[in-house]
């Protein structure tokens, strides 16, 4: 069976919800890390001891989930229905397929090690 890794960028906030709805359809485990970006948002202005200034990189969170393709319609439909605001900067989803998955305690290979 096929692997496939989802990169979701969402925004802080919405992480609960996001973990939460892929908990249910059943992904046992995930990678998160906090990072920083910009799009079409193109970050804001922000006063400093009165001189202004514009933060180009807003604070975002970047989940990383190996699954089964089979899991793949539902785990996308699920972070989106959980990260949508509706607001501009909601993030993005990225997939990318997997060649291999080895867990490293066992060596067990691709959808034995996920």
């Amino acid at each position: 069976m096929a692997l496939c890794k989802i990169e979701a960028v969402i925004k802080p906030f919405k992480l609960e919800e996001v973990k939460e709805a892929l908990t249910e359809i059943g992904i046992a485990g995930l990678t998160v890390a906090e990072v920083k970006g910009f799009g079409r948002q193109k970050g804001h202005t922000e006063i400093y001891r009165g001189s202004e200034y514009t933060v180009d990189f807003l604070p975002k969170v970047k989940i990383e989930v190996v699954l089964e393709e089979a899991l793949l319609s539902k785990a996308t439909e699920a972070i989106i229905k959980a990260a949508r605001t509706g607001k501009i900067g909601d993030g993005k989803i990225f997939v990318v397929p997997v060649s291999e998955a080895i867990r490293i305690r066992t060596g067990e290979r691709n959808e034995h090690a996920i």
